[in-house]
């Protein structure tokens, strides 16, 4: 793991879920998720938008060509946890799309227009809406 994501996760895990810099006022969430090919577990901090008792985080790797491979791993994994403010969640992952991915993204970069600009970046990459539902099982 890079040190800059490292030192994202200390700062939310020391201070309740809040972290400041860049990412000040924004929500935060730790998504726990094993490698496709690994199995290797690692934890990436990413912004999410609340969707009833689910969260949604956005595969947008700042723009670029490719998929975070956070996402990657989600898709051969869905089953996992996630860190939100103080608590530790199961959740399953699933990929939104059609009219739902439409419905969520447009909420999302109305909220935060970076996605926006990530969506241009990405010259035709559509990127990823994951869901990630509360397990009840």
């Amino acid at each position: 793991m890079n040190d800059f994501n490292q030192a994202i996760i200390d700062e939310f895990r020391a201070n309740g879920g809040k972290v400041g810099g860049g990412f000040e006022g924004a929500p935060m969430i730790l998504v726990h998720h094993a490698g496709a090919k690994t199995g290797t577990v690692r934890v990436s901090p990413l912004v999410y938008q609340a969707r009833g008792d689910d969260f949604v985080v956005f595969g947008s790797k700042g723009g670029s060509p490719t998929h975070p491979q956070w996402y990657l791993n989600l898709v051969a994994n869905p089953e996992t946890v996630v860190e939100v403010g103080t608590e530790t969640i199961e959740v399953r992952a699933r990929v939104a799309d059609g009219t739902e991915r439409e419905e969520i993204w447009s909420k999302q970069k109305a909220a935060m227009p970076g996605f926006a600009d990530y969506e241009v970046k990405a010259a035709g990459r559509e990127i990823p809406v994951v869901i990630l539902e509360r397990r009840s099982d």
